[in-house]
This record gives C-alpha cells, structure tokens and sequence, in this order.
C-alpha cells in the first residue's frame, strides 16, 4: 500500500441498497456504523469526502413510475427517501465522531442545508464530510447522474460508485464463473463493450469533464480506503 492517499478529494456514489444490509428495507443500523467507519478511516488520511445517497432501500422513482404513478411526482418523492438516508447517515457519523452535513437540492430548510457550492467548498476545507441529498433537485435525473454532477462542481479527482460487485467484468460474474474483473479501462472500451459502469447521462458526464470512475464493493472489509491510496481494488474508468 502506498504511503499517501491517490486523492485528495473524493465523491463516493452510495446507493440506498447498501444500507439495508442483510434485510429487505429501510436502514440496518449495524451496517450504518460499518459505512460511516469506512468513511472515517479515509478522512482521518486528510481526504475530503462527499458523499451522494440514493433512495431505493424506502422508495425508487422508477418502480412508482412503472406501477402508474406520475414519473416527476414518483421521482421527487425518490429525492425525499434520499433526504432521510443522508440525514441517518449524517446522524451516524456525528455518532462516531466524524463532522458532517447534509446539503439537500430540494429547499428544506428546517431539516437540512440547502446545497451551494460555495458552502459545500467550505465544508469540505474544514474537513467536514458532505451528504448530498435528493440527487440534482430534478425529476428524470438519477443519483448517478448526481454523483456525476457534483463531482465536477465540487472539483472532485474521482468518483467512486460503492456496489455489491467488486468491480465492472466482462460478464455477469454470478452467471458466467469465466468473468473476468477489469483492473482499469478506458471510457471508450466500456462504452464499446456496452459495460454497464452508469447511466448514460452520468457516464457522459464524468467522460466529458475528465472524472474518473472506480466501481468497488461497498461490502469489502477496507475496499474503500485501498481504492483513495491507489492499489489494485475495483475497476478504475478513466479517459
């Protein structure tokens, strides 16, 4: 392992699945406390964190949509499930003792920091953790693709989406046992290769503003610090 972390500033892309843990819904605290001590194991290298939470573990925009709902209305009550992950997850790094906010693009401002930039920048440099809830504030747009746009904004040196497959492989690994794991590819092979790494809008996203992308497992005892100090953990995407 190297001696200092590969990056300075970070954008981790959780999805609201990972909080759920071994159960079928909601929050498992045990694994709360895991994710937050991943998260603080790489603060305390000095590495600024955001962090953009998905919804899917209370509600998914996308299944209230297919079941007949009104897709904008289903997709803002999918930002408000996000709302109430990132402030769990806020709650349990002040628990842990790591600072943190919660930054919210829908305006609700007696329970959480409406998101600027400027305000995030500051968190940030004062070694202040940053949950971004409720995605880009916007119906049709996924969590990924907000990941994507608040790491370019926040100037983040990459972004690394947290999944339950250690990396992106040349096929399903639970399918086919011939899979193999990509170690780095290019933006270009995985778009040629038709990988499926992020949605379109989001993988334009980070190829266009030159953002690299590192798919780990989020269930990888330490997978995350190994990823900021650069070895050999997941699939890095780059240009």
């Amino acid at each position: 392992m190297a001696d200092a972390p590969a990056y300075s500033r970070i954008l981790l892309k959780l999805s609201g699945e990972a909080l759920m843990g071994s159960g079928s819904y909601g929050i498992e605290d045990e694994t709360l406390k895991r994710i937050v001590g991943e998260i603080a194991e790489v603060t305390k290298l000095g590495v600024q964190a955001g962090v953009v939470i998905g919804g899917g573990n209370i509600f998914r925009g996308m299944a209230g949509a297919a079941s007949g709902m009104d897709r904008a209305t289903a997709d803002y009550m999918g930002m408000l499930a996000t709302v109430m992950n990132a402030m769990a997850l806020c709650d349990a790094m002040h628990r842990a003792g790591l600072p943190a906010r919660v930054m919210s693009a829908l305006r609700i401002d007696q329970v959480v920091e409406p998101y600027t930039r400027g305000r995030c920048i500051h968190h940030l440099e004062a070694g202040r953790v940053v949950v971004f809830a409720a995605g880009t504030g916007n119906p049709f747009f996924t969590t990924d693709t907000a990941a994507a746009l608040r790491g370019a904004e926040i100037g983040a040196q990459i972004m690394l989406k947290a999944t339950k497959v250690d990396g992106v492989y040349t096929a399903d690994p639970k399918k086919d046992p011939s899979a193999q794991r990509f170690a780095r590819i290019s933006f270009d092979e995985a778009i040629g290769r038709n990988l499926a790494v992020l949605d379109a809008t989001a993988f334009a996203l980070c190829r266009d503003q030159k953002l690299p992308i590192n798919v780990f497992s989020i269930f990888k005892p330490g997978a995350l610090k190994r990823v900021v100090m650069g070895d050999d953990e997941g699939t890095l995407v780059h240009s």
